[in-house]
């Protein structure tokens, strides 16, 4: 699978070394040295995948990945980052990016991950649209039927207008965190490991982190939880996973 790949990356061995794997894979790469000419590169080129560092000149890679989704631009990102807290990463996916490998990586892993999101993302053109008369209204996504809207004690997900709300109140949710939320909501209660959420995220591939996982779990309890480091919906089961509960029949579980 070839494709046209941006690699933006100040460091000019870290740079070099990524470029030979990337071609000897067969890619065509472009190395850019800042933020500001990875947009410019980005928009003219329309690559099939960016590789990021965060740390850049300019604009960094987070202000990159931001710009690019406020843009619609749904070209995957692979962030490098040798920051490895939870509140960084948990930045870098919030904003859009796909995935992200941390510092020192190794080259051959770089690769296989690029392959990874090369293969989700791979499509065939779309369809070309249906001509609308002038006179006819857009029409918005239809609600799903009550009967198919998941709902887990406040928390609703309609997956047929990709919406997520708690107690009435919308909740924005990235593509990665709404695949993990509405596993869980179709079957409330169920301990989930990480390796099944990590099929849900993105099938089964053995070179994506578990710690993706953790991240985006991380990310949706500062969205759907009243105490995100208390959580009393999405909960975790140690050394096993995570489940969805309803706080309020937990409350009651509690006092019967």
């Amino acid at each position: 699978m070839c494709a046209n790949i941006v690699v933006a990356e100040d460091d000019v061995k870290q740079a070099e070394l990524v470029r030979r794997y990337l071609e000897h894979e067969g890619h065509a790469v472009t190395v850019v040295k800042d933020g500001r000419t990875a947009l410019e590169t980005v928009r003219h080129q329309e690559p099939d995948l960016v590789v990021l560092d965060v740390m850049m000149p300019g604009a960094d890679g987070l202000d990159v990945v931001r710009i690019l989704r406020a843009e619609r631009r749904e070209v995957p990102v692979l962030m490098l980052t040798a920051r490895s807290t939870e509140d960084d990463l948990l930045l870098g996916l919030d904003l859009g990016a796909d995935d992200y490998m941390t510092k020192p990586f190794s080259p051959r892993e770089l690769t296989a991950r690029v392959r990874t999101l090369l293969r989700r993302n791979r499509r065939g053109p779309d369809p070309a649209p249906a001509t609308v008369p002038a006179s006819a209204p857009a029409s918005e996504p239809e609600a799903a039927p009550d009967d198919e809207v998941l709902t887990v004690g406040a928390l609703r997900v309609d997956p047929l207008r990709h919406e997520v709300s708690v107690a009435g109140t919308p909740v924005e949710c990235t593509p990665g965190e709404f695949r993990i939320l509405s596993a869980m909501a179709a079957e409330p209660g169920r301990v989930f490991t990480r390796a099944r959420l990590l099929d849900e995220l993105h099938g089964f591939d053995k070179y994506i982190s578990g710690r993706t996982v953790d991240v985006h779990v991380m990310n949706l309890r500062k969205k759907i939880e009243r105490a995100p480091r208390r959580p009393a919906r999405l909960i975790t089961v140690f050394g096993v996973g995570y489940k969805l509960t309803d706080p309020a029949k937990n409350v009651r579980h509690a006092s019967s």
